[in-house]
């Protein structure tokens, strides 16, 4: 991997990871598209991207440290049987975590197949739009509603919306943004709950393929310098996107581009397939 690769590739994933857009799909699309192409079947690749997502990890656990701390201490109240909000939040964060967990841990290698599709890939970026779409046009039908606490049960429903971000091309932000504003969350919180939730599913994910890069210690330093790449990337990304977020901005407007994105990534492979110009995976 060129030097030229590594930052570009970087650097889009911190971008795309938490906007809802599908870091993902944009990983697997765009390089295929402008000619840089990755090797899908590579075993490393997959552990690669996992660090890239680690750096955007480090990124999310630096933005919301206070709001961690406070989580922390509030959960550990809460062990002592001291009842507070932010123990209700830990709490909460925990249990929507155990699904996505559970089904990435039991469907890893099949949906890794997935990866292989670019117009798979392309197709779910076009649904991923579509539901923003609906899901801006539910945010603003419930714009007059007080936002609520999520209850456990809303909890493990948001959590369970992380599932389809297991396929390439579904946002996983996108979804539990969505699952938080249809649970009567404000955008502003529901952001806030879907950045937080996926801290540990993203920490968990590279912990667990990390020790993979082992077997390829030429990839270790890519791995590294790409990282800290993503994790300023993802760190700008998300201080936009809770401002954004604060002054009322739209999911709608993310759908729009994951469609228009999709449809053409979706002409573009199908086309090229067709001509032969992109072997079958």
């Amino acid at each position: 991997m060129t030097l030229c690769f590594l930052i570009f590739l970087s650097v889009l994933q911190g971008v795309t990871e938490l906007f809802p857009v599908s870091s993902l799909g944009h990983t697997l699309l765009v390089p295929d598209l402008i000619g840089m192409h990755i090797d899908k079947h590579a075993p490393q690749l997959l552990p690669f991207l996992v660090a890239l997502h680690l750096g955007t990890a480090f990124a999310l656990l630096w933005y919301f440290r206070a709001r961690w701390i406070a989580l922390i201490r509030g959960f550990f109240a809460s062990l002592g049987g001291r009842r507070n909000d932010d123990g209700h939040m830990m709490w909460a964060l925990i249990i929507g975590t155990i699904p996505t967990g559970i089904v990435g841990i039991v469907l890893e290698k099949r949906l890794e197949a997935i990866f292989h599709d670019l117009r798979i890939v392309a197709a779910a970026l076009i649904v991923n739009g579509v539901l923003l779409w609906l899901g801006d046009r539910l945010q603003r039908a419930q714009a007059r509603r007080a936002p609520e606490k999520l209850t456990f049960k809303q909890a493990f429903l948001v959590g369970l919306a992380q599932i389809g971000a297991l396929i390439p091309g579904f946002s996983r932000s996108g979804l539990t943004m969505i699952a938080g504003v249809g649970a009567g969350l404000t955008a502003e919180a529901a952001a806030e709950f879907s950045f937080l939730l996926g801290t540990p599913i993203i920490s968990a994910a590279g912990v667990l393929e990390l020790p993979k890069l082992f077997h390829a210690p030429a990839q270790m330093f890519d791995a590294a310098l790409g990282g800290a790449l993503t994790g300023i990337a993802a760190y700008l990304s998300v201080r936009f996107l809770m401002r954004y977020f604060e002054g009322h901005g739209k999911l709608a407007s993310f759908g729009v581009y994951c469609v228009i994105a999709g449809i053409f990534f979706l002409g573009w492979f199908m086309m090229h397939h067709a001509a032969g110009l992109i072997p079958p995976a």
